[in-house]
């Protein structure tokens, strides 16, 4: 893989990992070496990916994901009110158990591009804040868990924020020990980077 090479799916992982790697490094490290790659090539996909979509002769996002990730694994229509959609979805090697999807609007406009969970694959179990594990839950598997949840605005391009209640622990479910001493009441916020978990912290602000 070279700068002057094909853009492809590796490229793309490469992409995903560079942002959430001001969340969670050591993370993104691990991943970084188990697809055999450098600090210096992850950041130079992003730098391709990112002039790509800022040339003047860049094409629609949706082509540019087709380029990238070529032909979808699955395309799934849905009606959103009165508008009906479309979503895309592809295979992402690092993540078995998730999909990138990309909702387009009629006309092929992209409304939302994230990962979800792969159809037909149950995701974790989520009872109180106690059960949130870094890279392990998505967007809409935290919100169904905790309603009613309350979208946020991300603090970059590709996250969000999502505000929460969890239920209070019951005594059947204890916390691991360096999670024994975080409240299990008032309001969370729940961080995510690309649609995927990234870190979440009690009394309504950000984690540090």
């Amino acid at each position: 893989m070279t700068s002057q090479g094909p853009f492809g799916p590796l490229d793309f992982q490469l992409v995903l990992l560079r942002r959430m790697a001001d969340h969670q490094p050591e993370l993104v490290e691990d991943a970084r070496r188990e697809l055999g790659v450098s600090l210096a090539t992850m950041r130079e996909a992003n730098r391709r990916w990112q002039a790509r979509a800022r040339s003047p002769h860049a094409r629609g996002a949706l082509s540019r994901y087709r380029a990238a990730l070529g032909a979808p694994e699955h395309t799934v229509r849905r009606r959103i009110g009165d508008l009906e959609c479309e979503a895309l979805l592809w295979p992402v090697p690092l993540w078995p158990d998730l999909r990138f999807e990309v909702t387009t609007a009629p006309g092929g406009a992209v409304w939302n591009e994230w990962l979800v969970r792969a159809p037909g694959v149950a995701g974790p179990v989520l009872r109180t804040a106690a059960d949130l594990r870094p890279w392990a839950c998505t967007v809409d598997e935290v919100a169904r868990a905790f309603p009613p949840a309350r979208p946020m605005e991300g603090t970059a391009p590709t996250r969000l924020r999502l505000a929460f209640t969890p239920p209070e622990r019951g005594p059947e479910h204890q916390p691991e020990p360096q999670q024994a001493q975080e409240p299990q009441q008032g309001p969370w916020v729940a961080e995510f980077t690309w649609g995927l978990l990234q870190r979440w912290s009690p009394g309504g602000a950000p984690a540090p």
